[in-house]
């Protein structure tokens, strides 16, 4: 089966997003616009929501639905909005439904949107 599963990518992005967005809550920098990972890599209040929510819908479907068809349109979907999110980041600016996207989200988005897709229609 291998690391490409929606099954795999769902929990380990899961826990991923939900561990950043806790401490997103709690990790701040400075200044408004600044985290422990300085100015170039900071979420917003509303970023740390929406990681937080968007992992644990993850979890829930990995340990609790465990539906392998749902799995695998929610990942593709999630490969969807990564690629758009990192479309818009780099070309469009750095403004995505509200959320400040610089280059080191786009290189983001675009790794997670690559894992996505590729899970989500393999075999």
């Amino acid at each position: 089966m291998g690391f490409f599963t929606p099954k795999n990518f769902l929990m380990w992005g899961g826990w991923v997003l939900v561990v950043v967005g806790i401490l997103g809550f709690f990790l701040i920098g400075p200044t408004a616009n600044q985290s422990i990972f300085g100015a170039l890599w900071w979420f917003d209040n509303a970023e740390n929501w929406a990681h937080l929510v968007i992992g644990l819908v993850a979890l829930i479907l990995v340990y609790f639905v465990k539906n392998n068809g749902l799995n695998k349109v929610v990942t593709i979907l999630a490969g969807l909005v990564a690629a758009i999110a990192t479309i818009s980041g780099f070309f469009l600016g750095a403004n995505f439904l509200g959320a400040n996207l610089e280059t080191l989200d786009n290189i983001l988005h675009l790794v997670v949107a690559v894992w996505a897709l590729w899970s989500g229609f393999s075999k």
